[in-house]
């Protein structure tokens, strides 16, 4: 039977892989805590998403802390990564940081209502791997 264990994935490798997606998941606790997928893009190392009003949209008017996660897993393989961001969500209503956030590849897939931007300012960035120690360098 084989190991597995978990390895820490560094700073510099967590940005590549948040480079690599499209889609992550974005967690807020408010008067109801919820967990809502997002298409996303970097922005000078913040994650950027398009939304509706709503909890997501309420999170970020009020300039909480959100969690943000990406991974990736081979269920056959059980091995996978995750990667965190932690920081506030604020709405972008900067003209000339809106006009950024306008520009990157972000098409509103639930609706054309998503016309408003969210930003999280990455304050804590964090990444695990799940590793099989019996093949050593096994990655997803």
């Amino acid at each position: 039977m084989s190991s597995y264990g978990l390895e820490v994935i560094g700073r510099e490798e967590c940005d590549g892989l948040l480079g690599s997606q499209r889609v992550g998941r974005v967690g807020v606790c408010g008067a109801r805590p919820g967990v809502f997928p997002v298409l996303y893009r970097l922005l000078d190392g913040d994650v950027v998403f398009r939304t509706a009003p709503g909890e997501k949209l309420i999170a970020a008017a009020l300039e909480r802390d959100v969690i943000f996660e990406i991974d990736s897993f081979s269920i056959a393989e059980c091995t996978g990564w995750s990667v965190n961001v932690l920081g506030a969500a604020a709405e972008i209503v900067d003209p000339a940081e809106l006009g950024t956030a306008q520009t990157l590849d972000l098409p509103p897939w639930a609706g054309d209502a998503r016309d408003r931007y969210v930003r999280i300012r990455a304050r804590e960035v964090s990444g695990r791997r799940i590793v099989s120690t019996a093949s050593g360098a096994n990655r997803t």
